[in-house]
């Protein structure tokens, strides 16, 4: 085990001159030593957030850290407490009034760490919605939250800019993790062994490292402002990591390497996770439930959705997802339900499979050959319906390899209702062509 004095850079007094990759190679030597992380590339993501941390003013968006595990006793709260002594102007917000949090964000914001984050995310998270407002849009410059002052008869711009650290059990929301580098943490296995912290012994040489991250960082801001480093990744995944690989690149030696790395391991992870919004949800489980039909009764659609005892719609609500439920869910799709003719069973309310296909391809598209890796196993997991060949009922949805339910309602080949299993060809929207 290191001595906790080696993990210190020098102090030079040129700050120009110090070594970018030597104080984030002692960084991520601090992390190691008080916290088993789930994976190398987790370990360099902490440690180029932390440095990240010290160049605020020079990003354009301030990604969250999520740290995150199954259970408690995980290490969340132990990585917090080192991510907190390592990162700049730490403010800890367990149990602030959201007044207090927002008028400590200034142009050059703090480090916001909120531990036990069900407080402001779970059950218990009543009267925290300011809060949660400012988590949300802080991730990005010029977005200010209004007040509007009585006193002075003016509404006022408060800054939300900040980045921020976040430590509970289980996922945040998805408004947040999609802005996160997430970290999933797990217990420490009987041979993996840290070094004790303690806040009296340990934070102070752990503060003196941060002030060489600010130094090093807050003499090249300007640099740091004008980076465009090239990302792995697109879109608000490139968003998120961007000030990470910036620094890295701004470090240079081997950390420009290892921080793409662990933008492609960690992205890949959050996509393979199966957590996926309701919505989305919705949107695979009806393209699962039509087959290969065209069109299909409201009914039958909702009836073939509950049945799946391992998805969430038997149970949404007191009486499950009902016709009116899944009409608001889907709506925001532009997909809306239509009386439909159906051959044997006279008009009925129904849904089309072409208005779902745009849906289908901008928000789960099917995997294609190129994204199934060496064993032939699909690279994205929460999506597990092959193209073609996809029917409601297969044997293995969603990871389950548990048998058809012989009871759920299908369509006979004379598209009379009938059981499960029945072979049952696309339905036949009147006006197209046999």
């Amino acid at each position: 085990m290191k001595d906790k004095d080696s993990l210190l850079m020098p102090i030079n007094p040129n700050p120009a001159a110090r070594d970018g990759a030597a104080l984030l190679d002692a960084v991520h030597a601090a992390l190691t030593r008080y916290v088993v992380l789930p994976t190398p590339q987790a370990a360099d993501a902490v440690t180029l957030w932390i440095a990240a941390t010290h160049a605020q003013p020079a990003w354009a968006h301030a990604p969250r850290l999520v740290i995150r595990g199954p259970e408690k006793r995980c290490g969340k709260s132990r990585l917090l407490d080192i991510v907190e002594a390592l990162c700049r102007d730490p403010f800890i917000t367990v149990n602030s009034s959201s007044a207090a949090v927002y008028r400590s964000v200034s142009e050059d914001p703090p480090t916001l760490l909120v531990d036990e984050a069900d407080t402001i995310f779970g059950p218990k998270a009543d009267g925290n919605e300011d809060l949660r407002g400012l988590l949300n849009a802080g991730h990005q410059r010029n977005r200010p939250a209004k007040r509007y002052d009585a006193a002075t008869n003016h509404v006022q711009s408060i800054p939300t800019f900040a980045m921020a650290a976040l430590a509970g059990i289980g996922a945040m929301p998805d408004t947040i993790e999609d802005r996160a580098v997430v970290i999933r943490m797990r217990r420490r296995a009987p041979n993996e062994s840290v070094a004790p912290y303690r806040h009296r012994r340990d934070r102070p040489p752990l503060r003196q490292l941060a002030a060489q991250l600010t130094a090093w960082l807050r003499a090249d801001l300007t640099a740091l402002e004008r980076a465009e480093p090239d990302m792995p990744v697109e879109d608000r995944a490139a968003d998120t990591w961007e000030p990470l690989v910036a620094v890295a690149d701004h470090a240079g030696a081997h950390w420009p390497d290892r921080s793409r790395a662990a933008v492609v391991v960690l992205t890949a992870e959050a996509t393979d996770s199966g957590e996926v919004s309701t919505r989305i949800r919705l949107l695979m489980d009806c393209r699962a439930a039509f087959g290969d039909h065209d069109a299909i009764p409201t009914t039958v659609l909702l009836e073939r959705l509950k049945s799946d005892r391992e998805a969430p719609w038997a149970d949404y609500g007191p009486t499950g997802l009902t016709a009116m439920k899944l009409g608001v869910l889907l709506r925001d799709y532009d997909i809306r339900s239509a009386t439909i003719r159906f051959p044997g069973l006279g008009q009925a309310k129904g849904y089309q499979r072409a208005d779902f296909t745009d849906a289908w391809t901008r928000y789960c598209p099917q995997p294609t050959p190129d994204d199934h890796d060496q064993q032939g196993q699909p690279s994205h997991p929460y999506q597990p319906h092959s193209s073609s060949s996809t029917r409601y009922g297969s044997p293995e949805r969603y990871g389950s390899r548990r048998t058809t339910e012989p009871t759920r309602t299908s369509l006979s080949r004379q598209n009379e209702a009938g059981t499960d299993g029945t072979a049952h060809p696309p339905l036949r929207v009147v006006g197209v062509a046999e």
